[in-house]
C-alpha cells in the first residue's frame, strides 16, 4: 500500500519535469526524505538513492528546469482530495532555521520562535491545512528582511527574483490566504497566533472573502467601542467562565476557563438579517489563571462558542506538522544557499511530509491507526449560555442559547 501511495503521487506531479532525468531524481529525493536517514542532507540522500556523489541531487535543487510553485498547487491538489473536509482550516504560523554565515538568502540574526531567541537564521512562513482527517503543510514563503531587499546585488547573488520586495510576515501569510482560497482546498476558517491576528488588514480581508477566522491578538488588542480586549474581559462576571476542552494534545485534553462575547456587529447582511457575527474570545489557564490569552473572530450567524474554541485549538496542528516535516522529512536539514533551491527543497520536504498525513488518514480510517496516530475530532462539552455585549457598564449578559447550523 505504501508504494503504491507513492507511486501514485509521484505520477500525479512527475508532469511538472519535463526532462526524465530530474523526474528520477525527484522521485529519489522524495524516497529519501521519507527513508531511514540519519541526516537528510545531500550527501546521505545521494548514498541512500544509490549515487556516487550528491551532485545529481544538488542539480536538482539549483539548476534543474521545475517550477516549485506548480508542485506546490499539485500539493493542494493531493491533499485537498484526500484530507479535505467542508469545515477545513488553514493555520498561519512562522518557523525558523539556524544558520551559519550570511550568504544565505534571508539570513541574518533575527528572532526565531522556533529557538526562542534572536538567533543567526532564516524564517519561512507556512500555511498547514487541518481537518479531523490530518495535517499537512500546504504553502511557504521565505522571509526577507530589509537588509535583504534593500541590496538588490546581494539579492541577485542569492538567486532572489528581482519582483522580490520587503514583504512583512502577514502580507506574506495575506498571499497564501488568497492562493489557498483559490485552490480546491475546502477552507471555511483561517486561525493563527497573535503576530499575524493583530493585523487589521488580513482580518478584513478574510471578512471581505466570507472566511471565518479565530486569529489571536495581544492584550493590548482595540475592540471597537470597548477598548482594550483585555480590559474588556476583566469585567466577565464569573460565570461568564466556562471549563472546556480546545482539542487533544499530547497528555490529553487541552482543557481551560474560556469566554465568548459578542461585538459589533457587522455590514455582511442577507435583506435584512446580518450573515456573520464578530466574537472576543479569552482563554484562561486553570492553574495559572493570571495567564489569559485573547482572540477576535469572524463566523457565519448561528455558530456556536464550543465550535469557535474548537477552531482557536486548531492551531495548534501547524506546531505539530512543523515538527514532525522537520524530524520524519527533513524539512529543516538542506544545505541550499540560493532562494531556488531553499524553495524547492522545502517543497518537496511539504510533498513528503503529505504522503505521510495521507498514509496516516488512510490507517485510521481502516482502523489501524497505532502506528501513525492521525487527528481525531475532539469531545464538546454543552454550552448552555452565550454572552452578549450590552450598552450598560458591565457588558456580560446572558443571551438565549446559540444555535448550531
Amino acid at each position: 500500500m505504501w508504494n503504491d501511495e507513492l507511486e501514485e503521487l509521484f505520477l500525479r506531479t512527475g508532469h511538472r519535469f519535463q526532462r526524465v532525468e530530474p523526474r528520477r531524481r525527484m522521485r529519489d529525493y522524495i524516497r529519501g526524505l521519507l527513508g531511514p536517514v540519519g541526516r537528510k542532507n545531500g550527501w546521505q540522500l545521494a548514498e541512500y538513492a544509490g549515487h556516487r556523489t550528491p551532485d545529481r541531487l544538488q542539480r536538482l535543487l539549483n539548476g534543474a528546469r521545475w517550477d516549485a510553485d506548480e508542485l506546490r498547487d499539485d500539493l493542494q491538489h493531493y491533499v485537498a482530495e484526500r484530507l479535505g473536509e467542508p469545515d477545513g482550516t488553514l493555520i498561519l504560523d512562522d518557523t525558523g532555521f539556524l544558520k551559519k554565515g550570511t550568504t544565505s538568502a534571508g539570513v541574518q540574526r533575527q528572532y526565531s520562535g522556533t529557538a526562542g531567541r534572536t538567533e543567526n537564521c532564516q524564517i519561512g512562513v507556512f500555511a498547514a491545512y487541518a481537518t479531523t482527517r490530518g495535517r499537512a503543510l500546504v504553502d511557504r514563503e521565505l522571509y526577507l528582511p530589509k537588509s535583504w531587499t534593500d541590496d538588490r546585488d546581494r539579492c541577485r547573488a542569492a538567486r532572489i527574483p528581482d519582483e522580490r520586495a520587503f514583504a512583512t510576515k502577514p502580507d506574506l501569510a495575506k498571499t497564501m490566504v488568497l492562493r489557498a482560497i483559490a485552490s480546491p482546498l475546502p477552507i471555511a476558517w483561517v486561525t493563527a497566533d497573535a503576530a499575524y491576528g493583530q493585523e487589521w488588514r488580513l482580518r478584513r480581508m478574510l471578512e471581505e472573502t466570507g472566511v471565518g477566522y479565530v486569529l489571536a491578538v495581544p492584550k493590548s488588542q482595540q475592540v471597537p467601542h470597548f477598548g482594550r480586549v483585555d480590559h474588556l474581559f476583566s469585567q466577565a462576571p464569573a460565570e461568564a467562565w466556562e471549563r472546556r476542552s480546545c482539542g487533544d494534545g499530547a497528555k490529553g485534553p487541552r482543557v481551560y476557563h474560556w469566554a465568548a462575547v459578542q461585538i459589533t456587529s457587522i455590514e455582511d447582511f442577507d435583506g435584512e438579517m446580518p450573515t456573520h457575527l464578530r466574537w472576543a474570545l479569552a482563554r484562561r489557564s486553570i492553574s495559572k489563571p493570571e495567564e489569559i490569552a485573547y482572540y477576535l473572530a469572524y463566523a457565519p450567524l448561528g455558530t456556536t462558542i464550543e465550535h469557535l474554541v474548537r477552531v482557536a485549538g486548531v492551531r495548534w496542528a501547524i506546531e505539530e506538522a512543523f515538527q514532525a516535516a522537520k524530524n520524519e522529512c527533513g524539512l529543516d536539514q538542506y544545505e541550499v544557499r540560493r532562494y531556488t533551491g531553499w524553495m524547492r527543497h522545502i517543497t518537496l520536504a511539504m510533498l513528503a511530509h503529505a504522503f505521510l498525513a495521507v498514509m496516516a488518514a488512510d490507517a485510521a480510517a481502516k482502523g489501524a491507526a497505532e502506528t501513525v496516530p492521525a487527528s481525531r475530532p475532539s469531545p464538546w462539552q454543552k454550552f448552555g449560555d452565550s454572552w452578549q455585549l450590552a450598552t450598560h457598564p458591565s457588558p456580560f449578559t446572558s443571551t438565549s442559547s446559540a444555535h448550531a447550523h
